[in-house]
């Protein structure tokens, strides 16, 4: 729900502390990495300006005077892993230099499993983003064709690095919470889903599971879905 009166800003162009008075005790890095180790720890939503301020030691109304919405907070802590991309020289092989590009962004995101619920294009003009976009057009000079064609694959390949890494998140996750082994439940699956396709009215899926039974090659499928993207805007 909008605010009557609120007058919208990014936090990036706000001073580092509004008003006057003695020096920041704090720093916006300083509260990123508080927040950041809180996420990895406990989860994005144990993430509150209550438990940053906790971490750092000060009230939490004076947290505001540095971050003044939890939105921001996000930002912040977006920013903040994205320092830790490699930026690298490109090697002049488009394709090589951005399947590097999903493979450290997903291992990113597996550092930081919370970082895949704040995947927006809100966040990603903030300084260390920025730089970390530039450095993916860098790595697609060679490809040429107009820049909106590149935005393009980078946010599909983004998008499809977020989604592999959330399902295998999630399956983790579903896999701790259950009462019983993932491999028993595994098998009373595998179980009953034979007796549905034996009883013939599931002729396509039948014959695909004697054509492949599995297990699945989840890295296999990942290097797939990475190079299909990279298909798509391969010049023809």
């Amino acid at each position: 729900m909008a605010v009557r009166g609120a007058v919208p800003e990014v936090i990036w162009a706000r001073p580092e502390r509004a008003g006057r008075g003695p020096r920041p005790a704090y720093t916006r890095d300083d509260i990123a990495a508080a927040a950041v180790r809180i996420a990895d720890a406990q989860g994005l939503d144990a993430v509150s300006m209550r438990h940053v301020a906790a971490e750092l030691g000060c009230g939490t109304m004076s947290l505001y005077n540095y971050v003044p919405r939890k939105e921001d907070l996000y930002e912040l802590m977006v920013d903040a892993v994205s320092a830790e991309h490699e930026l690298w020289e490109p090697s002049g092989d488009w394709r090589a230099d951005l399947r590097r590009v999903a493979y450290q962004t997903r291992a990113l995101m597996g550092r930081h499993p919370w970082v895949p619920r704040l995947m927006s294009p809100v966040y990603g003009f903030s300084p260390h983003a920025l730089r970390f976009l530039e450095h993916c057009l860098a790595c697609l000079d060679p490809l040429g064709g107009p820049y909106g064609t590149k935005f393009e694959l980078i946010a599909m390949l983004n998008g499809v690095v977020t989604t592999y890494v959330r399902n295998e998140l999630d399956t983790a996750e579903r896999a701790r919470s259950l009462p019983w082994s993932e491999a028993d439940e595994h098998a009373v699956r595998i179980a009953y889903l034979g007796g549905r396709l034996a009883s013939g009215a599931y002729p396509r899926m039948a014959a695909a599971f004697q054509e492949d039974a599995g297990p699945i090659d989840l890295e296999a499928v990942f290097e797939r879905a990475v190079e299909r993207v990279l298909d798509a805007f391969a010049p023809r």
